[in-house]
């Protein structure tokens, strides 16, 4: 019934296994992955026809993870698979980025790519299992991909690079880096370091590059024994050679007037004139309006990449080195507990900071566990900042890219959480883009956070190079603005300190890019990443001393594991009391550490205080201040110390002789007492005569028992008398 081919290697040190023929045999191409035992299905369909006015290749790629995957059932109300996670999503665009590039030239069929991971080890993460899987079901599909493309995760443990270091691995690891391309070129990067040196992040790249071609070949001998036919490609034809030569007549030299306007808006408005109007005559002259649009990019694209090769200057004046004019703010709002507007050209960001205790973490229900984070950094892209008015949509996956990305480039810098025990969460809110918003949230954030007061290690930056490459030359562009961005071969994105790299990411277009290019564009990163570093430090040259006075104070201790219980309270009844009554926030864990959280360092103390007295064992001779909370013939029961009772015998109640202790006291009285005693079963002996009511002090010499009755007799014979 099933005609099944597989293929099978050693990679890494563990078994890859590529199998197509049994599972989801109506796909154009699908084909089953297994790494170890983490295992993805991969599917690709492409429409057989195109849509009318299509004139973009609408690929979408969608990574899931389902729970029955780790032996787990989904959490929430509804026990199944909702919207998509932060992590699926981050995969998705790993898929995406390196394989679009390589569909056919004039390819707009719509076309869906879905990997589904079916197991999952808890070693080997599934995401680059998914790019092999993906890469192979498109290979064999007949799609016109121009494939295969493979990709390995590279480590450094102990100062040696390690090919797809399992999860554990990783936490001893100096960096995290995902790398894929053909078997000719590096096409796709994603990286976090601890500042480690161009020349090593160059190193591991190429060592994950060398690492994958067996998977590359091993998708091509897939595809040798069962590969479909494939589609017919798009074809160019005269009409389209005719509207192309007509158009350059009519638009060139508009639009190359257009390309020499500075200033984005000028430049976006003499664009769209110089388009509109030729594509107006055109019509006019009995071309299809669809296609001359599709040839007006291509247009763009040969006038403003020639001139930069011819004359060295871009679109907005600068050389290929030069940054565009920073200015760096901090402190810009009032009552945030850390804030910056960091200006670069035509891009900025607004970014702020705010700090939070134990309970403002993000609790991550994962395949591989549940976990808590507490840094947090959060972007957001609104439609004023590109001068366009659109719909406010929840955050895309642009949105969350990005903000990952700059999460990457920041964490390596952050103190240990036990050293500053804060929740961090980071909002940068892009006010005005032109190239590189997610470098500009880099910087943004690294000076919040040092407004804030948070201890980095050392500021960090970011920096966007783009890349344009033609038989004829090369240039490297430093600082790209969003049109070099959308018209170049590559899109190469370098944060880090002036120790380092800390997040490397790289979209290349073409699969041409050598060795040697990427070292220049390192190089001249590092160079851009300096000054840039430099205009930073006007605004803010290190963390401030302590931490905003809006923001809480967290005070750590610890207690004895077996008083934990005693200071939450049956159903969390004393501390939820102490919350209440003093508005500080309280966590415990379970080794014993307590986090104490307020604004208002009178409520921290008190809520120090507070549970300090109930963990606190009575020493004999100390006074304590308690609440009587009952009353019995005999004296008096006092708690103190949050959590013990001890008794105030009646003679203990006054320096006098008491009758009925109501006569002294009433349940819910604040009273001092001493510890007279403590016997061998625990129980408590206080006296509230030894102690000043008053002043809570050691009560002065008391007149003896005889002399009190004399005093005590003296006025109730004189009352009797009247």
């Amino acid at each position: 019934m099933f005609k099944i081919y597989r293929k099978e290697l050693v990679w890494g040190g563990r078994k890859l296994v590529l199998e197509t023929g049994k599972v989801a045999r109506q796909a154009d191409g699908a084909v089953v992955a297994t790494y170890g035992e983490t295992t993805v299905l991969a599917t690709a369909v492409a429409q057989k026809t195109v849509k009318p006015g299509v004139d973009f290749f609408p690929l979408t790629v969608n990574y899931q993870e389902k729970t029955f995957a780790a032996g787990k059932i989904p959490g929430g109300f509804f026990k199944r698979e909702g919207r998509p996670t932060e992590k699926e999503v981050l995969t998705s665009r790993l898929i995406d980025r390196p394989i679009r590039p390589l569909f056919a030239a004039g390819f707009t069929n719509e076309t869906q790519i879905i990997c589904t991971t079916l197991s999952h080890d808890l070693e080997n993460d599934p995401d680059i299992v998914a790019m092999v899987a993906a890469s192979a079901a498109l290979t064999i599909s007949g799609i016109p991909f121009m494939g295969p493309i493979a990709a390995a995760r590279v480590g450094r443990i102990n100062g040696e690079f390690v090919l797809n270091p399992q999860m554990d691995e990783l936490a001893t690891s100096e960096l995290d880096l995902v790398v894929a391309g053909t078997a000719d070129g590096v096409l796709m990067v994603e990286s976090e370091a601890k500042e480690l040196p161009e020349e090593t992040m160059l190193q591991a790249v190429m060592f994950g590059h060398q690492g994958f071609q067996p998977v590359i070949q091993a998708i091509i001998d897939l595809a040798e024994a069962c590969a479909k036919d494939p589609w017919a490609l798009p074809s160019a034809h005269t009409e389209s050679e005719r509207a192309g030569a007509r158009l350059a007549e009519l638009a060139e030299e508009p639009l190359r007037a257009a390309y020499r306007e500075t200033v984005k808006q000028t430049r976006v408005e003499c664009v769209a004139k110089a388009k509109t109007d030729a594509l107006a005559k055109m019509i006019e002259e009995g071309f299809d309006a669809e296609l001359v649009a599709s040839l007006l990019k291509p247009l763009e694209k040969e006038i403003v990449r020639g001139n930069i090769l011819k004359t060295g200057l871009r679109i907005d004046g600068r050389d290929t080195r030069t940054v565009r004019p920073i200015v760096a703010e901090v402190g810009v709002l009032p009552r945030a507990h850390g804030s910056s507007l960091f200006t670069r050209g035509e891009t900025q960001a607004l970014v702020t900071t705010t700090l939070g205790t134990g309970q403002d973490e993000q609790i991550i229900d994962a395949l591989e566990g549940e976990y808590r984070e507490h840094f947090l950094l959060h972007y957001n892209f609104p439609p004023y900042s590109v001068g366009e008015a659109s719909f406010m949509r929840a955050p895309g996956r642009r949105e969350i890219g990005h903000g990952k990305l700059a999460w990457r480039a920041v964490r390596p810098l952050l103190p240990p959480k036990e050293g500053f025990p804060y929740t961090i969460r980071v909002v940068s809110e892009i006010t005005e883009s032109n190239g590189s918003s997610s470098m500009a949230t880099v910087c943004g954030a690294s000076l919040s956070l040092m407004d804030a007061g948070v201890p980095l290690t050392r500021p960090v930056a970011g920096i966007a190079m783009g890349l344009i490459k033609e038989t004829d030359g090369v240039a490297v562009l430093s600082d790209i603005l969003g049109d070099e961005d959308h018209l170049g071969d590559m899109d190469f994105k370098v944060a880090g300190t002036e120790r380092g790299v800390t997040s490397l990411q790289m979209d290349i277009k073409i699969t041409g890019i050598t060795e040697e290019i990427m070292r220049t564009a390192l190089d001249q990163a590092r160079e851009g990443r300096m000054h840039i570093l430099g205009e930073m430090g006007k605004a803010i040259a290190g963390s401030r001393e302590g931490v905003s006075k809006h923001a809480p104070r967290i005070t750590t201790f610890t207690i004895p594991k077996d008083k934990i219980r005693e200071v939450i309270g049956t159903g969390g009844k004393v501390i939820r009391e102490i919350v209440e009554v003093t508005g500080a926030k309280i966590d415990i864990e379970d080794d014993g550490t307590v986090k104490v959280a307020a604004v208002d360092e009178r409520a921290n103390q008190a809520a120090i205080d507070w549970i300090r007295n109930i963990v606190a064992e009575p020493e004999v001779g100390v006074i304590y201040r308690g609440k009587v909370v009952k009353l019995v013939d005999f004296g008096a029961f006092v708690n103190f110390l949050g959590s013990r009772d001890g008794l105030v015998h009646v003679s203990e109640m006054a320096p006098y002789r008491v009758k009925q202790p109501s006569d002294v006291a009433k349940v819910g009285d604040q009273v001092y007492v001493k510890v007279l005693g403590i016997d061998e079963r625990g129980k408590v002996r206080l006296s509230m005569k030894a102690v000043d009511q008053k002043t809570g002090k050691e009560a002065a010499a008391q007149p003896s028992e005889r002399e009190g009755k004399r005093e005590e007799g003296g006025p109730r014979e004189a009352g009797r008398a009247d």
